[in-house]
């Protein structure tokens, strides 16, 4: 699958892409219950999730409301106070919510931290979330989040086309700015410096108007760019399967909505690159945190296996599999924490895949009903394989107390049964 992201038309903004995507076929009720859970901590918010229609387009509006404006933790936040805010969410008990989606979320505000700092000459340490509220922020980003991976976007390549930023002038806490904020232009044009390794490479597209108003935002544009695998000016060949739209709140003359496309890939292959290095010289634990890295990190898979090197030295091949624009960033990763002095890199290698799908179901373990995910594997019509996600088997063995096994039989059962039910 392909997923482009199109903000050509009304630009692009959190609560837009929330719609978009829960328009395309999100857990919307997952994704609002993460969202108001996340934002306790910074003032809380409502949302809600309805179809409205936008100068004649149908699409979803996500409507964020701040309940606790005056909260402490709500306005003026210094940027390493908000992270270790934001880091502190993996050990709440928030349904849904992934260590994984937790530190997309923390690459996305240091995105946005990084920009702020080169617009206004500050440190990191320096820079305060002062423009939005923190509570809205948190919201958007983790509820954006959330809709991703619900769609399986990590797992297929993530298009996006220019960006309509809009035009003229708007009021903020420094005075009058020129649209795009500056912040907005920042963050699109990517972080390429060397200073800024440890994010993807890559600058998006965009063009002013179409109208006299703030189109993109930083929260939107911080998103677009960690979504996004490559930027293109226009639409790639594709298969269309299903459009969507989320809007956003202004009422223009022409349809304020951002469009997401879900394509069959139409090659039915994908580019990545292997990258490998052979190491003797590190204990267990250290590759085990070099794994757990790579992965955080951006890498699509990772293998470690046991070799016999030169003199007869037990050692490990690392094998890691990369989308090409993030082989600099892992290349650099294995040279800082192995040491190793060469690294052989396979770019643009073809990769084949089966198409994928995901299936929600509910399950019965120990009396409570537990939704999960499954991941179908199919080439044409035939069902290959199909795997229950094993964060979802985690939270319900570690909630139950019973082995993982015990509750992945479970769950094969029912999917099984469901596909033999559901078999065209």
């Amino acid at each position: 699958m392909v997923f482009i992201i199109d903000p050509q038309n009304a630009g692009i903004s959190g609560n837009m892409i929330i719609g978009a995507l829960v328009d395309l076929g999100a857990d919307g009720d997952k994704v609002k219950g993460l969202m108001e859970d996340v934002a306790v901590d910074f003032g809380e918010v409502g949302v809600s999730l309805n179809k409205v229609n936008k100068s004649g387009i149908d699409a979803t509006f996500c409507n964020v409301k701040t309940i606790d404006e005056d909260n402490e933790n709500n306005h003026h936040v210094h940027f390493p106070d908000f992270m270790e805010k934001i880091d502190l969410l993996k050990y709440a008990d928030i349904e849904n919510l992934t260590d994984e989606m937790v530190e997309m979320a923390k690459k996305v505000f240091k995105r946005i931290a990084i920009s702020e700092s080169r617009v206004h000459g500050k440190t990191l340490e320096e820079v305060h979330f002062h423009e939005v509220g923190a509570a809205d922020a948190v919201a958007d980003v983790l509820g954006s989040i959330c809709a991703y991976f619900d769609l399986g976007m990590d797992k297929d390549k993530v298009v996006g086309l220019p960006i309509a930023v809009g035009g003229g002038v708007v009021k903020t806490a420094h005075g009058r700015i020129p649209v795009p904020a500056p912040a907005s232009l920042d963050i699109l044009k990517g972080l390429n410096e060397d200073s800024f390794k440890d994010f993807s490479k890559g600058e998006a597209k965009c063009v002013g108007g179409p109208v006299n108003s703030e189109l993109a935002t930083p929260t939107g544009c911080a998103l677009y760019m960690e979504f996004c695998d490559e930027f293109l000016e226009f639409a790639p060949m594709m298969s269309p399967e299903e459009i969507a739209y989320g809007c956003g709140s202004k009422e223009f003359d022409f349809p304020n909505v951002l469009r997401v496309i879900k394509s069959k890939n139409t090659n039915g292959k994908h580019k990545v690159s292997v990258i490998e290095t052979n190491i003797d010289h590190m204990s267990g634990e250290e590759l085990g945190f070099l794994f757990d890295l790579l992965l955080i990190e951006g890498a699509r898979d990772v293998s470690m296996v046991p070799i016999t090197m030169k003199k007869n030295r037990p050692g490990h091949l690392i094998k890691i599999i990369s989308k090409p624009d993030l082989v600099d960033h892992l290349v650099n990763i294995l040279f800082m924490e192995t040491g190793t002095l060469g690294i052989r890199v396979s770019e643009n290698t073809h990769r084949g895949v089966a198409e994928r799908q995901f299936i929600p179901l509910d399950i019965n373990v120990g009396n409570h009903i537990y939704t999960i995910n499954f991941k179908i594997g199919l080439i044409g019509d035939e069902i290959i394989s199909h795997r229950p996600e094993y964060e979802d088997l985690r939270r319900i063995s570690v909630e139950q107390d019973i082995p993982l096994i015990e509750v992945r039989d479970v769950a094969n059962t029912m999917i099984r049964d469901y596909l033999e039910n559901n078999r065209e």
